[in-house]
Protein backbone atom coordinates (compact mmCIF):
# COMPACT_ATOMS: atom_id res chain seq x y z
CA UNK A 1 0.00 0.00 0.00
CA UNK A 2 0.71 3.47 -1.04
CA UNK A 3 1.69 5.60 2.78
CA UNK A 4 -0.30 8.52 3.50
CA UNK A 5 -2.94 8.30 0.71
CA UNK A 6 -5.42 6.27 2.97
CA UNK A 7 -7.94 7.66 5.43
CA UNK A 8 -7.60 6.40 9.14
CA UNK A 9 -9.47 2.96 9.86
CA UNK A 10 -10.50 3.18 13.60
CA UNK A 11 -12.91 1.93 16.21
CA UNK A 12 -15.97 3.71 16.22
CA UNK A 13 -19.39 3.77 18.75
CA UNK A 14 -22.85 3.99 16.79
CA UNK A 15 -25.64 4.27 18.76
CA UNK A 16 -28.98 4.02 17.44
CA UNK A 17 -31.68 7.05 18.29
CA UNK A 18 -34.88 5.40 18.29
CA UNK A 19 -33.58 2.38 20.50
CA UNK A 20 -30.30 3.48 22.45
CA UNK A 21 -28.13 0.49 21.46
CA UNK A 22 -24.66 1.03 20.84
CA UNK A 23 -22.26 -0.97 17.99
CA UNK A 24 -18.85 -1.20 18.30
CA UNK A 25 -16.98 -1.00 14.79
CA UNK A 26 -14.03 -0.27 12.80
CA UNK A 27 -14.97 2.67 10.56
CA UNK A 28 -13.01 6.04 8.71
CA UNK A 29 -15.31 8.69 10.04
CA UNK A 30 -14.72 10.94 12.48
CA UNK A 31 -17.25 12.28 15.11
CA UNK A 32 -16.81 15.72 18.12
CA UNK A 33 -18.99 13.35 19.94
CA UNK A 34 -17.25 10.85 22.09
CA UNK A 35 -18.45 8.13 24.66
CA UNK A 36 -16.85 5.58 26.93
CA UNK A 37 -17.74 2.18 25.78
CA UNK A 38 -16.19 -0.90 27.74
CA UNK A 39 -13.75 0.93 29.36
CA UNK A 40 -11.97 2.84 26.33
CA UNK A 41 -13.04 6.53 24.82
CA UNK A 42 -14.23 6.27 21.18
CA UNK A 43 -15.91 8.77 18.76
CA UNK A 44 -19.72 8.48 18.93
CA UNK A 45 -21.89 8.73 15.82
CA UNK A 46 -25.73 8.78 16.58
CA UNK A 47 -27.81 6.83 13.67
CA UNK A 48 -31.22 7.01 12.88
CA UNK A 49 -31.72 3.24 11.73
CA UNK A 50 -29.60 0.24 12.82
CA UNK A 51 -30.28 -3.36 12.95
CA UNK A 52 -31.56 -3.18 16.34
CA UNK A 53 -34.59 -1.18 14.91
CA UNK A 54 -34.85 -1.56 11.59
CA UNK A 55 -37.94 -3.58 10.86
CA UNK A 56 -36.63 -6.04 8.79
CA UNK A 57 -34.23 -7.51 11.56
CA UNK A 58 -37.08 -6.87 14.08
CA UNK A 59 -39.82 -8.60 12.70
CA UNK A 60 -42.09 -5.42 13.69
CA UNK A 61 -43.62 -2.39 11.45
CA UNK A 62 -42.48 1.04 12.31
CA UNK A 63 -44.73 3.81 11.41
CA UNK A 64 -42.70 6.60 9.94
CA UNK A 65 -44.39 10.00 10.53
CA UNK A 66 -44.60 11.56 6.78
CA UNK A 67 -47.56 13.43 7.06
CA UNK A 68 -45.62 16.00 8.64
CA UNK A 69 -42.70 15.74 5.97
CA UNK A 70 -45.60 16.42 3.41
CA UNK A 71 -47.15 19.08 5.34
CA UNK A 72 -43.81 20.71 5.60
CA UNK A 73 -43.10 20.77 1.73
CA UNK A 74 -46.50 22.25 1.39
CA UNK A 75 -45.98 25.14 3.22
CA UNK A 76 -42.91 25.51 1.32
CA UNK A 77 -43.76 25.13 -2.17
CA UNK A 78 -47.48 25.55 -2.02
CA UNK A 79 -50.19 23.48 -3.20
CA UNK A 80 -50.19 23.26 -7.04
Amino acid sequence: MKPDIHPDYHPVVFQDAGTGKQFLIRSTITSDRTVDYQGHTYPLVVVDVTADSHPFWTGTNRHLDTAGQVEKFRRRYGTR
